[in-house]
């Protein structure tokens, strides 16, 4: 008897599970076949359809039904609270969307369950304040060390005359973000805690500044691992905006991938010439090793755009800033370049590259951190676009 209750009890049980793991599994195959959400700028807009361009340069088309919920937030808001109710003639081109597709749909076209929109020109006068205010009260260089216990991080910043160490405080309140292997957007990067940032990292950060500039109390920082490469072109794909460039340091050939941020210049003859005799000299007393990274167009840091070409006043970095633009498709094979790119061994992303650099390989230390540094403080774009 005692044997036929327990079998009963068994099979019970064992039913009871099966139907738990048919749920979960239910439930499983739910999660995975969610849409994922799609994120971009407006590029098209039709009757009641949308094209979208994410950042990395795909286009989805989207359908926008009558019963899709379409919302407008501010740039930088946290959450839905403040989120308006729009319509969909309120969408306009360039306009930032995070749209949350229709599990429910069998279209083979994406349909909208709800759209986030962010105005255009809302979105440009943040990024244009986070320029100003990166500007402003940022700083930014190579690492020299850190004491995560007490959330001490001390930089070197510019070159030359206008070199000088800056320590940054954090705290528990102080937003500490990293950028994501490969990439140097802003958006991209996420939170990471202090102990994440090394010595030979770079490193922005914008808070309240002492009266000289050596010290800041930051709000935000943004930090990570770059790479110097210094060496001649093997081979161009201007068409596939690639290059490979043999590395002078590792004798070894390195794949770079160019992008429409990659900031490309070519200093000229009599440039080149008075930078490599002044760094040779030794008058660039250069900030660490280390590559750029971080809100570049943000501003020096430090001060490192007074000066000029004479006397103590020597100003590389203003020398760098006045180089022309240049494209890929205008080096060739054999061109000597300088540039600091993503940290990676075989293949990496160019931040800034830099041609017309023959006399400045003759003193690379120096060149290439005088460049890490410049590269990290000026060009086209990068952090202020954070509230995207």
């Amino acid at each position: 008897m005692m044997k036929s209750e327990m079998k009963k009890r068994f099979t019970f049980l064992m039913a009871q599970a099966a139907v738990g793991m048919a749920l979960l599994a239910g439930a499983v195959m739910t999660c995975a076949q969610a849409p994922k959400p799609i994120q971009g700028t407006i590029t098209v807009i039709g009757s009641n359809t949308l094209s979208v361009k994410s950042d990395a340069g795909a286009i989805t088309q989207i359908k926008v039904p009558s019963t899709a919920a379409i919302l407008r937030i501010a740039p930088g808001a946290k959450d839905l609270s403040a989120a308006a109710k729009i319509q969909f003639s309120d969408l306009a081109l360039g306009d930032r969307v995070l749209v949350t597709p229709d599990p429910k749909s069998t279209d083979a076209t994406a349909q909208a369950l709800r759209l986030i929109a962010m105005k255009q020109s809302d979105l440009a006068l943040k990024q244009q304040k986070d320029r100003e205010d990166w500007q402003l009260r940022g700083v930014g260089g190579p690492v020299k060390s850190v004491d995560a216990a007490s959330g001490v991080i001390v930089l070197t910043s510019g070159s030359g005359a206008t070199a000088k160490i800056i320590t940054v405080h954090t705290t528990k309140a102080t937003v500490l973000k990293r950028y994501a292997p490969a990439s140097v957007r802003y958006d991209e990067a996420k939170p990471a805690p202090i102990d994440a940032i090394h010595a030979g990292d770079q490193l922005r950060a914008r808070g309240t500044k002492n009266a000289d500039g050596t010290e800041l109390a930051a709000e935000e920082t943004i930090s990570g691992s770059f790479r110097n490469i210094a060496g001649t072109i093997v081979s161009l794909d201007a068409a596939g905006g690639t290059l490979v460039v043999k590395d002078l340091a590792t004798k070894k050939p390195v794949t770079i991938k160019t992008s429409a941020e990659t900031q490309m210049l070519r200093l000229e003859d009599r440039m080149a010439q008075m930078l490599a005799i002044r760094l040779k000299g030794g008058a660039a007393g250069a900030g660490g090793n280390g590559a750029a990274g971080g809100p570049r167009g943000a501003g020096t840091g430090g001060g490192a755009r007074s000066g000029g070409m004479g006397g103590g006043g020597f100003d590389p970095q203003m020398m760098l800033s006045r180089a022309p633009a240049i494209h890929l498709s205008d080096l060739k094979k054999g061109d000597a370049v300088m540039l600091v790119a993503t940290d990676g061994t075989t293949e990496v992303s160019a931040i800034t590259l830099l041609a017309g650099v023959e006399p400045l390989l003759e003193a690379p230390t120096a060149s290439q951190n005088l460049l890490s540094n410049w590269s990290l403080n000026s060009g086209s774009g990068a952090a202020e676009s954070a509230s995207q």
